[in-house]
């Protein structure tokens, strides 16, 4: 028996006498990792939708989602927000009744006043939504999420 062979043989009785079976092999690789900058506006809307779908996700009665609305939103486009929901009854970050399964964020360009990114929403295999957000870059806010920037409007 190879040495190449007793390795591969003994990882396998090890994983099954550990119950890891397959998903230790399907697991194996190279570590994923995850960074941004505070001071980059791209990672701070990628920070806002990953921490409003977590608190949404996980059902705190609000007190997170409400919090990060005003840590990350202008006043005014709060209350633009809450009229756009009680028009739609929808979540007017999301623009939806239910939470994504996956979110992406993507620069789509800036001024020396704006930062403009499109957050890509994942509901099922086949089914995305994006959302053009803007952020002023003076107070690091975002005052728009829409189907288009601010630009176009």
């Amino acid at each position: 028996m190879s040495n190449k062979t007793r390795t591969a043989l003994t990882a396998g009785l090890l994983a099954v006498a550990l119950g890891l079976g397959a998903t230790a092999t399907a697991s194996a690789g190279t570590p994923r990792s995850v960074s941004g900058k505070p001071s980059d506006d791209i990672t701070r809307i990628a920070d806002f939708y990953g921490a409003y779908i977590d608190a949404v996700t996980d059902e705190d009665s609000g007190n997170l989602g409400t919090a990060l609305r005003g840590h990350y939103l202008t006043a005014d486009f709060q209350q633009e927000l809450a009229a756009w929901e009680d028009t739609e009854h929808a979540d007017g970050v999301l623009r939806a009744q239910n939470v994504p399964l996956a979110w992406k964020v993507t620069d789509h360009g800036s001024t020396a006043n704006r930062t403009e990114a499109v957050v890509t929403l994942t509901w099922s295999k086949d089914t995305t939504t994006k959302l053009v957000v803007d952020m002023a870059r003076d107070s690091r806010r975002i005052d728009h999420i829409g189907e288009q920037g601010t630009a176009a409007r």
